[in-house]
C-alpha cells in the first residue's frame, strides 16, 4: 500500500481523534443501546436504532483512522526548504485581484480550506509544486482561471 504523508500536527490530530473515538464514543454508544434495549420491543424501538446506527459510523470511522494512521508517514517540514514540496508554507498574490493569501500544502486526510491547509491532490497544490518564490501560476479553478505569483515559501 501507498504511504499516506502526513504532518505530524495532521498525524497527532488523527490520532486523538481515534483515541477519543474508542475511549469516550465507544463506551458511550454501548451504554446507549443497552439502555435502549430495556425499553422492549427493537423493531419500533428509535433509541435503538439511532444508537445502532450512531456505532456503525463510530466503528467505520475507527477502521479509517486506523488504516490511515498505520500507513502514515509523518513529515516534519522544518527540515524541508527551497522549491514549493509537501509541508511548504505559501504567501501567494492574486495577479488580478493583489489579494494576498497563505496556504500551508498537506495530506488530503488534515487539508482544511478554511485554516489554510490545502491538499497536495488539489488543482493549486499541484501547479504551486516544484515552483519556486517569484514564479507566476495559472490555475483553472471552477470560477476560471486564476493567476498567482508565488511571493514566499518557507517550511516551518
Amino acid at each position: 500500500m501507498e504511504k499516506i504523508p502526513l504532518t505530524r500536527a495532521g498525524f497527532d490530530k488523527l490520532d486523538a481523534e481515534l483515541k477519543h473515538l474508542k475511549s469516550v464514543e465507544r463506551p458511550a454508544i454501548i451504554r446507549a443501546i443497552s439502555e435502549a434495549r430495556e425499553h422492549g420491543d427493537l423493531s419500533e424501538n428509535a433509541e435503538y436504532h439511532s444508537a445502532k446506527e450512531k456505532q456503525s459510523f463510530i466503528e467505520g470511522r475507527v477502521k479509517e483512522l486506523e488504516g490511515v494512521i498505520s500507513l502514515a508517514e509523518v513529515i516534519d517540514p522544518s527540515k524541508l526548504s527551497g522549491s514549493v514540496k509537501f509541508g511548504a508554507t505559501v504567501l501567494l498574490v492574486d495577479e488580478d485581484t493583489d489579494e494576498e493569501k497563505t496556504y500551508q500544502i498537506v495530506g488530503e486526510y488534515e487539508a482544511d480550506i478554511e485554516k489554510g491547509k490545502l491538499n497536495m491532490k488539489s488543482p493549486l497544490s499541484r501547479a504551486l509544486i516544484g515552483k519556486d518564490e517569484g514564479d507566476s501560476i495559472e490555475v483553472t479553478t471552477p470560477g476560471g482561471a486564476r493567476s498567482y505569483e508565488i511571493l514566499k515559501i518557507t517550511y516551518k
